[in-house]
């Protein structure tokens, strides 16, 4: 389940642009939009194409960040 912490000086619009942002990360966003209509087998595919770009950029950039250490 996520959630945030809501300081004692925060904004409310802050607080809730936080809470968006760690929904988004989670996958909480994407998983209701799944749901939500059905998709073709193409739309599928270039998702899953896309997402798999994005894990093998994102991991390249840590093992390159974990070799200069």
């Amino acid at each position: 389940m996520n959630g945030i912490v809501i300081r004692e000086d925060e904004a409310f619009e802050k607080a809730l642009r936080r809470f968006s942002k760690t929904c988004e990360r989670a996958g909480i966003l994407s998983d209701v939009k799944k749901y939500r209509h059905y998709e073709k087998p193409s739309e599928e595919k270039k998702r899953r194409l896309n997402a798999s770009k994005r894990k093998r950029i994102r991991d390249e950039k840590r093992m390159s960040w974990r070799s200069e250490r």
